[in-house]
């Protein structure tokens, strides 16, 4: 259950790189040496070391103690979580045909690894009576927020049912890993099948840095010279957003909708439909009414009536907004003589060109700006100043294809904190979005072990030499993704189970989406945001105009989130056998809400991997707007302090969330930061919904 702390000598398979000592500096993964067939053999060592760590704990003849029983779990599993790291980072960031297979059993061999310990009455019942006891064992505060979480671990996964309930429940949980990986593998797929090659005349509206990034992607798909439009979000939207061919336009939005939902071999829709009822049985066997209880009752939120009282706050004054936009982009399709209605595939280019009359702002303008490298700096930079790492790029770190780049993160004082890997463009190996991960976690059990992190992203590869210039989106995913990087590299526990974004799903991403504040911050763009030819900074003219238009389209922006937030609850809340065919159900919870027909969800149902792919944020994709309101009421600490990077309170944050994981409890973690809970209406006046007439 715990991180690698360190290298792993294994007679098993000496040629195994997977299994010997890793000589690479740092003791990092030796990409280069690792094969395809040298994961199962791994896995097999793996599994067959654990099971006998497990065995030794199960079988321990004297009392259950704290150390013998919580630290023992937390000391098992070294090799198994250093080649899934590796392994899952591979899959999803550098996946090949033969990864995939190996994913396909590897899924379904996992499952049938933890369902035994997750279960075991024993090993559940040793851990039941240190909780009967907690209070006479004189156990830290992170020991006892560890004892709680192992106990509430293997409670939720049933091991206190009978034996016909525990039978079932694992029959579930390997059910539920093949359907998550087949889900995953099908989007892949129609990702990876389709692409829009750009011909002549294909190209109007188009700036010059799109045209170009799309030759690269060509190249990337072997066809070099030509220039192509793939299904990556950063490809489609800034397409769908600048194109001047409707019909193309609208070519492009209907593939990317339809990822998983074209009755083809990668079709997701029967997949679902078999998700959702086996996690309504594993709930029930557990005792809860729905998956939805079930989920978030280990949560912040607690209920699905407090995430969908949440939810319902912000649809109102959002969908206000938006319809009071699809108006106005209606009358701009109008004024330019056109007699059509306002389609799904219209709105991001009218409301770009409605921006530009009403900010006198648009992307195109800032992008030239905001280079990759440029964007990288500043998000260190920020780091640097408020937390006082600093950041040193290596080059003799190994890695898994030459686009992804490593840095070496030190404290204030010169000391290692851990390494930093960045993977940041596009390629038809990478799943679609933008994570973070780790291939180890910061420790300190038996020695300090300092973190992995890797932030993973889609950026469109500029060509021929030219720099990868980001839209404003595209910077504050980079901000975004790197918050979460800095909960696992500030991490300072003791406890693996604990480390970095160990947390509740509805408070993980805090740090993530706080730092996305300094991203937009004038004088970290007056430093960073550089023309890509000329050097020269963004004029104060535009930079201005930028931050004048931040809340332009935050309707659209709040109701293509909140929708498919509602639609993730409806289907873990509603019974698994009235939601019938996918598409109906969706179209019928759309209408129920009133979303508006000219835009999509942000994510349709065969496309949802955040809640299909796995369970993660199933009934929890809530979770970033639970977060806003404490990182939208966070900023404000900076705020009152008239300093965005004020030592004070940069402190308290390093302290009470960056660096404490899952040691403390979130609500509690936060007050300690904030000195009180969070302003519900921080979030609405962010998204400057507030003077909404629906938001009073």
């Amino acid at each position: 259950m715990s991180e690698s702390s360190g290298p792993i000598a294994a007679p098993a398979d000496a040629g195994n790189p997977l299994l010997a000592a890793w000589t690479t500096p740092f003791e990092t993964p030796p990409f280069a040496e690792i094969r395809p067939e040298h994961f199962m053999p791994a896995f097999e060592q793996a599994f067959a070391d654990h099971a006998g760590e497990i065995a030794a704990i199960v079988n321990d003849p004297t009392e259950p103690d704290f150390d013998n029983t919580v630290t023992a779990l937390e000391r098992s599993g070294k090799l198994l979580n250093r080649v899934a790291a590796v392994f899952y980072d591979l899959v999803s960031a550098h996946s090949s045909p033969e990864l995939l297979k190996i994913d396909e059993e590897v899924s379904l061999r996992m499952a049938r690894h933890w369902n035994p310990i997750m279960m075991n009455a024993v090993l559940f019942g040793r851990i039941a009576a240190l909780r009967d006891k907690a209070a006479r064992l004189n156990l830290t505060p992170e020991q006892s927020r560890l004892l709680e979480r192992s106990y509430t671990r293997f409670h939720r996964a049933g091991a206190g049912l009978d034996e016909a309930s525990k039978a079932r429940m694992a029959a579930i949980n390997e059910r539920l890993a093949q359907l998550g990986t087949s889900f995953s593998h099908h989007l892949l797929g129609d990702e990876q099948e389709w692409m829009m090659e750009l011909g002549e005349g294909d190209t109007e509206g188009l700036p010059d840095s799109f045209v170009a990034a799309a030759r690269a992607a060509a190249e990337e798909r072997g066809l070099p010279g030509k220039a192509v439009v793939t299904l990556s979000r950063s490809s489609v939207e800034p397409f769908l957003k600048m194109s001047s061919r409707r019909d193309l336009r609208e070519k492009v939005y209907r593939a990317f909708i339809a990822r998983g939902d074209n009755g083809n071999d990668n079709d997701n829709n029967a997949i679902i439909g078999e998700i959702l009822s086996l996690r309504e049985e594993s709930a029930k066997l557990l005792g809860y009414p729905t998956f939805a209880a079930y989920r978030l009752e280990d949560s912040m939120a607690k209920t699905p009536e407090a995430v969908r009282g949440l939810l319902e706050r912000v649809w109102k004054p959002a969908r206000a907004r938006a319809l009071a936009d699809r108006d106005a982009l209606q009358e701009l399709v109008t004024e330019e003589g056109s007699n059509f209605k306002l389609a799904p595939w219209d709105w991001r280019y009218y409301a770009e060109r409605l921006r530009q009359r009403r900010a006198n702002f648009d992307d195109a303008a800032i992008k030239p700006y905001l280079t990759l490298d440029g964007m990288i700096a500043a998000a260190f930079d920020t780091a640097t100043r408020l937390f006082g790492i600093t950041f040193e790029e290596r080059k003799d770190v190994p890695v898994w294809h030459p686009d992804v780049r490593v840095w070496e993160v030190k404290d204030a004082d010169g000391a290692h904190r851990g390494l930093f890997y960045g993977d940041y463009y596009a390629r038809p190996s990478k799943r679609s979005g933008a994570w973070m991960t780790s291939l180890r976690d910061q420790q300190k059990l038996d020695s300090a072990v300092a973190p992995l992190i890797i932030n993973v992203c889609n950026f469109a590869k500029g060509a021929g030499g030219e720099p990868s210039l980001l839209s404003p989106d595209d910077a504050r995913t980079l901000f975004h993704e790197f918050g979460h990087g800095l909960h696992g590299m500030l991490s300072d526990v003791t406890y693996p189970s604990l480390s970095g974004t160990s947390v509740f799903t509805d408070f993980v991403e805090l740090p993530s989406q706080l730092y996305e504040h300094w991203q937009e911050q004038p004088q970290v763009l007056r430093q960073f945001a550089r023309h890509y030819q000329t050097g020269e900074p963004l004029p104060d003219d535009l930079l201005q105009r930028f931050i004048a238009a931040r809340k332009f389209g935050q309707g659209f922006a709040t109701v293509e989130f909140v929708s498919s937030a509602l639609l993730d609850l409806e289907f873990h809340t509603q019974p698994a056998a009235s939601i019938g065919e996918v598409r109906a159900f969706e179209r019928k919870e759309l209408d129920k809400i009133g979303m508006p027909e000219e835009i999509a969800l942000r994510h349709r149902p065969t496309q949802f991997g955040h809640i299909f792919s796995g369970d993660h944020y199933a009934s929890g994709y809530y979770s970033y707007m639970w977060s806003e309101v404490m990182d939208a009421d966070a900023f404000g600490a900076f705020e009152e302090a008239g300093d965005i990077f004020a030592p004070d309170v940069a402190k308290r944050l390093r302290d009470d969330i960056y660096s404490s994981g899952g040691s403390r409890d979130p609500e509690e973690a936060y007050v300690a930061f904030r000195g009180r809970k969070p302003e519900p209406d921080a979030l609405l006046r962010r998204r400057g919904l507030l003077d909404t007439p629906e938001a009073a």
